[in-house]
């Protein structure tokens, strides 16, 4: 009987539900997933789980280490985890600034504290953070730059800009991709002609020295919004040929299909053929190239602003971060500069994970 129900509960399921289905059963992309939302969830809200505002210096605290968070006392006392304040001493043997911490001076970490003033998504104006310790101690969970700016906070403030980078350019070229390849695949001729000769121009170009040319060709003189876009836009017209070629095969493999010939038939304009009967063919491939697509973006915006012509000061991206952690000596004393690159791999990982269960998830011929 219970499995006379489960068969039931399958052949009266709708297609999102058998996709659904079929996802869970994929654990590495339900990690993925679950790491791409609290990413998301993260970007959304930076300002207000970051413990500092990303420009924020605190000049007694340059390559300041990460803090230590003890939930014992002094006296063995199991307590809300908390930090030590920390003075600053020259090591006489490396002549190197070293943080000791000032036994005693517990401060613990409170939620919903005040401190530095932002505005929340550029609307109101609000000083309440996540969480926080009070002055003089300082939570630098991450550690601290080369300005006393907390890199925790940073990351923070740079995942929202990568992770948007990702999704515009993405979403651009995915434009781009299926409307061009669609009218490639499916009218053919001149148009066909046009379009694939326009790509193999772009292609036949190196992508890092094209990006890099683009990126040098803006004016240095544009405000900080203005480059974002342009960078956008930029990783968008070099990131459409794979899938605008990829939509063109599968057209030309399916247009004389009867599905097909029927719909000409009854009088369905081309348009409607491409975007409602061709392209939901094959969205599996269509949606492994878009979820491969993001993090290409992504670690595109990221070796552009690690080279110094993709995103710049003020903006705060995980390219850009990472820029000052160039230098080797630097990296050898201080390697908390190079946890951004932490994020980086996390993301691109997700996003692969993602993709893989959505094709298995999504083709029809799975099991």
């Amino acid at each position: 009987m219970e499995q006379k129900q489960k068969e039931m509960k399958y052949l009266n399921a709708t297609w999102r539900q058998l996709v659904w289905w079929r996802y869970k059963k994929h654990t590495l992309a339900m990690i993925g997933l679950l790491a791409i939302v609290g990413m998301y969830i993260t970007a959304i809200f930076c300002e207000f789980l970051a413990p500092y505002e990303k420009d924020t210096r605190h000049l007694e605290s340059i390559y300041s280490p990460p803090s230590k968070v003890h939930i014992i006392d002094e006296n063995g006392n199991i307590r809300w985890p908390f930090v030590r304040k920390m003075d600053v001493e020259i090591d006489f043997e490396t002549h190197q600034i070293a943080f000791k911490e000032v036994m005693g001076t517990n401060y613990p970490i409170k939620l919903f504290v005040r401190g530095d003033t932002y505005l929340f998504w550029g609307l109101w104006e609000t000083d309440i953070h996540f969480f926080g310790v009070e002055s003089p101690a300082k939570l630098f969970l991450f550690g601290a730059d080369r300005m006393g700016r907390d890199v925790f906070s940073r990351c923070l403030y740079g995942t929202r800009i990568s992770l948007s980078i990702g999704m515009i350019g993405v979403f651009l070229s995915l434009v781009l991709g299926l409307t061009l390849g669609g009218i490639s695949g499916y009218s053919g001729g001149w148009a066909d002609v046009v379009i694939q000769r326009v790509i193999e121009i772009i292609r036949c170009f190196p992508s890092i020295p094209l990006w890099m040319g683009l990126s040098a060709s803006m004016p240095t003189h544009w405000p900080a919004l203005k480059v974002y876009f342009a960078i956008t836009l930029i990783l968008s017209l070099v990131g459409w040929t794979d899938l605008a070629r990829m939509v063109r095969g599968k057209l030309i493999a399916l247009r004389e299909e009867e599905f097909v010939l029927a719909a000409r038939f009854i009088g369905a304009s081309d348009s409607r053929i491409i975007f409602r009967h061709l392209l939901p063919s094959f969205t599996s491939h269509i949606i492994v190239s878009v979820t491969l697509a993001i993090p290409g973006m992504i670690l595109a915006e990221t070796a552009l602003s690690f080279l110094g012509i993709g995103l710049r000061p003020p903006i705060t991206s995980l390219g850009v971060l990472l820029k000052e952690a160039q230098n080797v000596t630097t990296v050898a004393l201080y390697p908390w500069l190079l946890i951004p690159v932490v994020f980086v791999i996390i993301i691109v990982l997700s996003f692969n994970f993602v993709g893989d269960g959505l094709r298995d998830a999504v083709d029809p011929y799975s099991r």
